[in-house]
């Protein structure tokens, strides 16, 4: 057993004699080619997961506060309706089926499926009120 102590003590040795030796002053490389690798890794996320995320966020928020009568929305929990009034900020009527309504949060609106033209004036209502 003792011999086989001297030859692993003898290798390590040997091995530390080989070894590179590096100069004083440090590794030889500044610390900023040491962070370029992470800040490339961040670079990446960013353009592929971080941007899109935040465009299609942003996309989300500008659908809710174009919502107007008579659109179909699609909820988040997959119920389709027609938005039938606005209530404030928070809050939409929409009509799931004939003459049934239920009372949702704008934030629940998961998708727009049909955008509904602005009402036009109707030419002839105004002219019976002549």
């Amino acid at each position: 057993m003792l011999d086989i102590t001297r030859f692993f003590i003898a290798q390590a040795w040997a091995q530390a004699e080989t070894a590179p030796v590096t100069p004083p002053g440090g590794s030889g490389t500044s610390i900023f080619m040491n962070f370029i690798p992470l800040l490339l890794i961040f670079a990446v996320f960013y353009v592929l997961l971080i941007r899109p995320q935040q465009k299609k966020i942003e996309q989300h928020n500008v659908m809710l506060k174009t919502l107007r009568r008579g659109d179909r929305v699609i909820t988040g929990g997959g119920i389709v309706g027609t938005v039938n009034k606005l209530e404030g900020d928070d809050y939409l009527i929409v009509e799931i089926a004939d003459n049934i309504r239920v009372k949702v949060l704008r934030s629940t609106i998961t998708s727009l499926s049909a955008k509904t033209e602005p009402a036009a004036v109707n030419d002839d209502a105004a002219d019976k009120k002549n």
